[in-house]
C-alpha cells in the first residue's frame, strides 16, 4: 500500500480530510519534547520563591491541547476526554510528556505534540530572565493507538 499525503485531493489542492464515515474509536497519543537549559537555569528555577515554573508549563501544555484546531488549520476540533502533562528536571533540562485521549473519527497525535510544544515554549518563557540560550528540541511522537492505522510506539534510538 502507498502512502500518500492525506490533506492534497487528487488535484493537489490542500483540504480539510473528511471524516465523516470514520467510526467512532477510542483515540490516545504521547509526545514528548526536551528543553535544554544549563546546570545554573535549573538551580534558579528549582529555588523560585514565586511558585513552579514547570506547573505554569503543565497547565499552558493542557489548554494548548484544547486549542490545537485554532492554531493548526486543517485539524478537526476535537471532543477531548483526557489531557495529561508532565514536566520533570533531567540532567540535561526539562523533559515534558504530554498524553491525550478521546473517543472519535480522528486521532489526537497533532494535540499530544500542541501540548508538549507550549509547555516547553512556557518553560522558556519563565526562565529566559535567567538563560536566553535555552534550547528547545527533539519535539516526537511516542505513541499513538485508535483508528485504522493501529498501534504506533516509536523505538528507542
Amino acid at each position: 500500500m502507498s502512502k500518500k499525503l492525506s490533506h492534497y485531493d487528487e488535484e493537489g489542492h490542500v483540504r480539510m480530510v473528511d471524516v465523516t464515515a470514520k467510526p467512532e474509536t477510542a483515540r490516545f497519543a504521547r509526545a514528548a519534547v526536551l528543553v535544554k537549559m544549563d546546570a545554573r537555569t535549573r538551580r534558579e528555577v528549582r529555588k523560585n520563591p514565586k511558585g513552579d515554573p514547570l506547573e505554569i508549563a503543565r497547565v499552558a501544555g493542557i489548554a494548548a491541547a484544547k486549542r490545537t484546531a485554532d492554531l493548526i488549520p486543517l485539524c478537526h476540533p476535537l471532543l477531548l476526554t483526557h489531557v495529561d502533562v508532565q514536566a520533570a528536571f533531567s540532567p540535561e533540562g526539562v523533559r515534558i510528556e504530554s498524553s491525550v485521549r478521546t473517543t472519535g473519527p480522528t486521532g489526537v497525535e497533532m494535540e499530544a505534540l500542541t501540548a508538549a510544544a507550549v509547555a516547553a515554549l512556557t518553560v522558556y518563557d519563565m526562565c529566559k530572565a535567567v538563560d536566553r540560550s535555552i534550547e528547545i528540541g527533539g519535539l516526537h511522537l511516542l505513541e499513538k493507538a485508535g483508528g485504522k492505522s493501529g498501534h504506533y510506539r516509536r523505538d528507542k534510538g
